[in-house]
């Protein structure tokens, strides 16, 4: 338990802070994860559309900073590179 005024609000803003950033956390994950699937599968345009809006969301997350913006590079470089792939392969 908080001993002072202070630490009790620090808390409570804790709390509100770590429930927006589990939202934005969570519809991002699903975002990667969608796009990932669809390079997965055999729908390009899809796909390309799907990377985009996961770039989007990692983007809004790294500016927001909930997730760091090197991990938010990394991410985005990994699903250009797994989209880049399966376009080769298809052509």
């Amino acid at each position: 338990m908080p001993k002072t005024k202070t630490a009790e609000k620090s808390a409570r803003s804790a709390a509100r802070k770590a429930e927006r950033n589990k939202a934005i956390r969570s519809s991002t994950r699903t975002e990667v994860a969608k796009a990932e699937k669809l390079v997965t599968g055999k729908k390009s345009e899809d796909a390309q559309a799907a990377v985009v809006q996961a770039i989007s969301s990692l983007d809004k997350a790294a500016r927001k900073k909930v997730i760091h913006r090197n991990t938010a590079a990394r991410k985005k470089s990994r699903l250009m590179k797994k989209l880049n792939a399966s376009n080769k392969k298809a052509s």
